[in-house]
């Protein structure tokens, strides 16, 4: 039975977010939160881009170590020969790539210039794909940017040349949120009817349609007999009006009429990682969580009218379809309201220790505290902001990741 993977994106597309950032340690932490969330795959950055070389090795070392569990790390790279060999001679633990191309006529027109027709495209990306393998890849996702607005005919025969040429997914980019679910579940129908190829969904939200344009591409897919992977961002976060929200779309296919019977989540999702991973992404974004954000808003499970609120009294499937305990909520907030001693950039050792012995992580001598200090204190220039708890276990637990994670070596200035 084809199933519906999901491959989060918030550090690769979600990182993206004009005027917003995430710092390394926070990138680190997402993957770790997605794969305790059972996650497919985390596309975790760009192996071609300096700064983010350190944090790809060490994450990938984390990986090697089983820190993340089953879950992939998935690289984006452009379609074009040059970019894969410089990833995988900058990173050559990586063995999970997406290589990625425009298609439509407006792009090829108006942003190649002339340099690419739509020939030299399936060119280009073949050839990519087939030295993508040869570098050792274990496996390709090629990605159409701007397929909703593709013609349908070049569109299969691009698929078509990515799998001859080796490809393990096609990734289908709607790329301005221009789809609606009825225009993305045919187009994938047709697609998938004609190459036999799994199909990932990479769905912005312009018109306010990434979840129900996901969620419908990826019917599609499974109805042609295809397995399906959502590209999500952890709170919708993403370019111009976000991505796919990762909760929402996972409650979409749990819980969304006649899904559950029919659609299954591939591999072991657990929705109660929802909150704290939400939570986290929000503090380290810098972005509040909307209050009406489903499963996780502020508001997602209260009842104000009187209607309401009786009904759910008496029942609460009145007026909700899943419970807060899913999703990880339902604990009391405390908020300690006297005196607090944190770690930050100019802590001393004592108020440190004292920190720790909170989180009951004993050192093993005056050495090793020192030296986690002095890495607490870097995290905390580095994420220009207080640590959280498990940011604090993840530096004392992953020492040398954590200095591979906060050092950044900038090209020589002559």
């Amino acid at each position: 039975m084809p199933k519906i993977y999901l491959i989060d994106v918030t550090n690769r597309d979600g990182v993206q977010t004009s005027r917003i950032c995430l710092s390394k340690l926070q990138k680190t932490m997402l993957n770790l939160f997605l794969s305790q969330m059972g996650i497919f795959q985390s596309e975790f950055g760009f192996p071609v881009t300096h700064h983010e070389l350190n944090y790809l090795n060490a994450n990938l070392e984390l990986a090697s170590q089983g820190t993340f569990g089953s879950m992939r790390l998935g690289g984006w790279l452009r379609a074009i020969e040059e970019d894969v060999e410089t990833a995988f001679e900058h990173v050559p633990g990586l063995e999970h790539v997406n290589l990625s191309i425009s298609t439509s006529d407006q792009m090829i027109r108006n942003k190649f210039k002339g340099k690419l027709d739509h020939e030299s495209v399936i060119h280009e990306m073949v050839a990519a794909v087939k030295y993508a393998r040869k570098k050792g890849a274990v496996s390709i996702g090629v990605n159409a940017e701007d397929a909703s607005r593709t013609d349908i005919d070049y569109l299969i025969r691009f698929v078509k040349a990515a799998k001859d040429a080796g490809a393990d997914r096609f990734r289908y980019c709607d790329t301005l949120g221009y789809d609606s679910p009825f225009s993305i579940y045919d187009r994938i129908k047709r697609i998938a009817g004609s190459v036999s190829i799994p199909i990932e969904l990479h769905c912005h939200n312009d018109l306010g349609m990434a979840v129900a344009a996901s969620v419908c591409g990826a019917m599609a897919a499974n109805n042609a007999g295809a397995d399906a992977y959502i590209n999500t961002c952890v709170n919708g976060m993403g370019e111009r009006a976000g991505n796919a929200d990762l909760v929402a779309v996972i409650l979409a296919v749990m819980y969304g009429s006649g899904m559950a019977d029919k659609y299954k989540l591939g591999g072991d999702v657990n929705l109660k990682m929802a909150w704290k991973i939400c939570k986290y992404a929000a503090y380290a974004f810098g972005v509040p969580i909307p209050i009406n954000q489903p499963g996780v808003g502020s508001n997602a499970f209260a009842h104000e009218s009187g209607i309401h609120a009786d009904g759910a009294l008496k029942d609460r499937r009145n007026y909700e379809l899943y419970d807060y305990e899913e999703l990880g909520r339902g604990e009391p907030e405390i908020i300690e309201t006297g005196r607090q001693i944190t770690a930050g950039e100019y802590s001393g050792i004592k108020g440190f220790r004292n920190v720790y012995e909170k989180l009951e992580i004993q050192f093993r001598d005056e050495k090793e505290a020192t030296r986690i200090l002095e890495l607490v204190r870097y995290a905390n220039v580095h994420n220009q902001k207080p640590l959280v708890e498990d940011e604090l276990r993840f530096i004392a637990m992953h020492s040398g990741i954590a200095r591979r994670i906060f050092t950044m070596s900038p090209e020589p200035i002559n």
